[in-house]
């Protein structure tokens, strides 16, 4: 099994799919690594030899920050909105949308499962 940047990489994946398992590579970014190193597209993770391997890792450390570091950074620079009260660090505190998106009726990824109101009933119809 080949470890890239901490990340177990599937052996019978292709390897421009494979890459893509590494937080931080997405299908452009691992397209240009094989293109970078000239992998072909029909090559399997499997195939891969150690040098190629090496390869790899090596140049994704040079080029990317992945995995623990992004992570990181991108956790350091939401605490830092937030400890400086912006707006969209307030948006990220109370866990709804930062970017502008509505409320009112969407926004069920961000808020979670809609919660039922305790002890609301339709009254009935009189007739």
């Amino acid at each position: 099994m080949a470890r890239i940047a901490g990340v177990n990489i599937p052996q019978n994946k292709l390897v421009r799919i494979g890459l893509t398992y590494i937080f931080g590579i997405g299908e452009k970014n691992s397209n240009d690594i094989c293109k970078f190193l000239e992998i072909p597209k029909t090559k399997r993770v499997n195939e891969l030899t150690d040098d190629e391997i090496l390869k790899i890792r090596e140049f994704i450390d040079q080029k990317f920050t992945v995995e623990g570091d992004l992570r990181r950074d991108t956790s350091l620079n939401i605490k830092r909105l937030i400890d400086l009260a912006s707006y969209r660090g307030s948006r990220h505190r109370k866990k709804l949308p930062v970017r502008g998106q509505r409320t009112r009726c969407n926004a069920r990824t961000r808020k979670g499962k809609a919660i039922a109101i305790a002890g609301k009933k339709l009254t009935p119809l009189k007739k």
